[in-house]
C-alpha cells in the first residue's frame, strides 16, 4: 500500500532532498576535503565529525527518494468531504472543559510535524477524528487521561 502525503507534503521533502543534494552534500566533501588535508586521520576529529555528518546526510537522501517514490500524493483541494474529516482535513477542535482550542491538518505520517499542527494519519488524535463530522464531540486518550473536543470545523483548503 502506498503512503498517502499532501502535494504540499511532497513539496516540503522535495525541498529539502534538492537542499541536501545541493547545499548539504557538497558542503560535507568540501569539509572532509579540508580535513584530509591535515593530516593524520586517526586523531582529526573534524574528519571524523564529517565523515558522520555525510553518513547521515546521505541516509536522509536515500530515506526521502525511497518514501516519494512509494508515496501517494493526494490533492486535498479536489476531496469534497464536506464537512466530514477524511485526510487532508483541517481540523479545529475545543477542548470541552477548558475552551482551548487546537487546529491541527490530518497528513500522512512522513510529512507529520506536531510543531506545525501536522499529525500523522496513523496518530491517536487522527483515528479518533477520521470519520466524524463538523459539530461532533469525541474523546481522545492525552497522556494526562481522556480529553473530550468537539469538533468546531473542518476544512479542506490545505
Amino acid at each position: 500500500m502506498r503512503a498517502p502525503i499532501t502535494a504540499k507534503g511532497a513539496l516540503r521533502l522535495r525541498a529539502e532532498l534538492e537542499e541536501l543534494k545541493s547545499v548539504k552534500r557538497p558542503a560535507v566533501i568540501n569539509s572532509i576535503a579540508e580535513a584530509r588535508a591535515h593530516g593524520d586521520l586517526k586523531e582529526n576529529a573534524e574528519y571524523h565529525a564529517a565523515r558522520e555528518q555525510q553518513g547521515f546526510i546521505e541516509g536522509r537522501i536515500k530515506q526521502l527518494e525511497a518514501e516519494l517514490s512509494h508515496a501517494e500524493i493526494i490533492d486535498i483541494s479536489k476531496l469534497n468531504a464536506g464537512s466530514k474529516v477524511v485526510f487532508g482535513a483541517t481540523v479545529e477542535l475545543t477542548d470541552v472543559d477548558t475552551d482551548e482550542e487546537r487546529t491541527y491538518q490530518i497528513v500522512g505520517d512522513l510529512e507529520a510535524d506536531i510543531k506545525l499542527g501536522l499529525i500523522a494519519i496513523s496518530s491517536p488524535v487522527a483515528r479518533a477524528l477520521i470519520g466524524k463530522n463538523e459539530g461532533d464531540s469525541v474523546e481522545i486518550q492525552a497522556p494526562g487521561g481522556v480529553r473530550e473536543y468537539e469538533i468546531v470545523s473542518v476544512n479542506y483548503n490545505g
